[in-house]
């Protein structure tokens, strides 16, 4: 039987990070399956089959200080098409720099949401049902929403900086498997994912 919440130990986890350095390794360890909950999210659930792939891809973002929430790889059915696309905080300036020029410089789409400027970006369709919009990210994200569901069990601190912080969302124009090539270059900005990974586990 799964717990419909979030057990002490990773509920300890969450509260203890006192940076987003921290925050960021305990997001990419809850990816790769080392950490069963996470805010802002269904607790005792990993990520969707459906991004197993971009595991690898994700957790190095999020240990490089691209922290992400919400992602999809580029996939296409018979009645339905999505965008490879990602979005998440980005903790570090100079990150959020490389990331937007280099996706511009590929043709990718990328969206920044400036919650201290109050200057958001129009939310970019990603995924269509029957030729239909269904799922757009990007935006303005409600404070609430911030505070109280996505980053809630974090140190009141860490929390106010979220609820005020830069979100970036990078996609793929295209629909379907084409728009893939964003997660290589993702890979590229934040760094092989083996040196993210074995810098994390061994500071």
């Amino acid at each position: 039987m799964r717990l419909p919440w979030m057990s002490i130990r990773d509920r300890r986890r969450w509260k203890n990070a006192a940076t987003w350095t921290e925050v960021g390794e305990l997001m990419a360890r809850w990816l790769e399956g080392e950490i069963a909950s996470r805010p802002g999210y269904a607790a005792r659930y990993g990520p969707d089959e459906e991004t197993e792939h971009l595991v690898p891809t994700l957790a190095a973002a999020c240990r490089a200080g691209y922290i992400t929430t919400v992602s999809q790889p580029g996939e296409a059915g018979t009645t339905w098409e999505q965008r490879a696309a990602v979005t998440g905080l980005v903790t570090d300036p100079g990150l959020l720099d490389r990331l937007t020029a280099a996706a511009l410089a590929e043709g990718l789409v990328a969206r920044v949401d400036d919650h201290t400027a109050e200057t958001y970006s129009e939310p970019y369709i990603v995924t269509t049902v029957d030729g239909e919009p269904f799922t757009a990210f990007g935006g303005y994200l409600d404070r609430a929403n911030l505070t109280l569901v996505e980053w809630r069990g974090l140190r009141p601190e860490l929390v106010e900086q979220a609820a005020t912080g830069v979100y970036l969302t990078l996609a793929a124009p295209e629909w379907g498997a084409a728009g893939e090539r964003l997660w290589p270059l993702l890979d590229r900005v934040t760094g092989p994912r083996s040196e993210n990974a074995s810098r994390a586990h061994s500071s």
